[in-house]
């Protein structure tokens, strides 16, 4: 691990969360390529992350991943494949490839023939929780046949991965079927709760919820599902498609992982802030852009 190359593609959240608190060995370098560095609208705040995190910025992904021994792909569901075609040109012989984006296995199972043909060890890696507060130390599920290899190198890292096999997309597989639970709990919370609010029965419904289940604080959990599909919504509807594939592949109906899907792009789209946690103005502030998107709709079809 010393005087290691470790290349980082994407440097969004989840990256610049594992860059904060990774054990550093002595005279590992850290290199991050973004896609949004082409970008000046975005460079800027690309550039001072990796000043904050001490990583370098690469211009290109050639200088992030040539000579990397270890690389790590955080990117967004629908640029996962790409990325992991565009470093199979750049690959050092042996770099261990931490695919650690939200895709559907078939999806992975084609990174890592990509990544396997460059001579690159491609590893199977599912983030299971918010990476916010736990940092590096959030849960990784870790599968493929170079699983324990991948596991002795993050725990050097000071991360906390755990073993879902020896084959690509079982740590993914994991990953994508919780998501209809936990994706479906906050669209559902949304339609339930608009809905609510709009006729002003939303207090009646929390209080008919906490009766029938008191283990969970629903209006707190409710306020809480919808800030993360505000700030967040994109991201999880690209994830969510890829867990619509995950279940047509398994030969079942994908109809609620695709309404789920549509939910949170509609609510993050919307662009409304999140920064005040109460429920209900939560809810108002979603249904007033709502309404005036429906609005603006209408006039341009008079």
């Amino acid at each position: 691990m010393n005087h290691l190359k470790i290349g980082m593609i994407g440097f969004g959240e989840a990256a610049r969360a594992f860059a904060s608190g990774w054990t550093r060995p002595d005279g590992a370098v850290f290199f991050a390529y973004d896609i949004k560095i082409a970008d000046p609208r975005s460079a800027s705040q690309i550039v001072a992350a990796c000043d904050e995190f001490d990583v370098r910025y690469a211009d290109e992904a050639r200088q992030a991943l040539s000579g990397a021994g270890l690389i790590f792909s955080v990117v967004t569901a629908d640029q996962a494949l790409p990325a992991a075609r565009n470093a199979a040109s750049w690959l050092e012989a042996g770099a261990l490839y931490f695919d650690c984006n939200s895709c559907s296995p078939s999806a992975k199972i084609i990174a890592a023939e990509a990544i396997e043909a460059a001579g690159g060890r491609y590893v199977d890696i599912a983030v299971m929780s918010p990476v916010h507060p736990a940092r590096h130390l959030t849960p990784l599920l870790v599968s493929g046949p170079h699983a324990e290899a991948a596991i002795e190198t993050l725990e050097h890292l000071g991360m906390k991965p755990k073993s879902a096999g020896e084959k690509v997309g079982q740590a993914s597989s994991i990953k994508m079927l919780r998501s209809v639970i936990i994706k479906g709990m906050e669209a559902l919370t949304a339609e339930s709760m608009l809905a609510a609010r709009r006729v002003g029965v939303e207090n009646a419904v929390i209080a008919s919820l906490q009766a029938s289940d008191p283990g969970i604080d629903w209006a707190k959990r409710s306020s809480y599902n919808l800030e993360r599909m505000m700030v967040h919504g994109a991201r999880r509807a690209a994830e969510m498609r890829e867990v619509a594939a995950t279940v047509r592949d398994l030969g079942l109906p994908d109809r609620m992982s695709a309404a789920i899907a549509d939910w949170q792009d509609e609510i993050a789209a919307l662009s409304v802030p999140a920064d005040i946690d109460d429920l209900g103005s939560r809810a108002d502030s979603i249904l007033e852009r709502m309404d005036k998107e429906r609005d603006k709709g209408a006039t341009a079809i008079r």
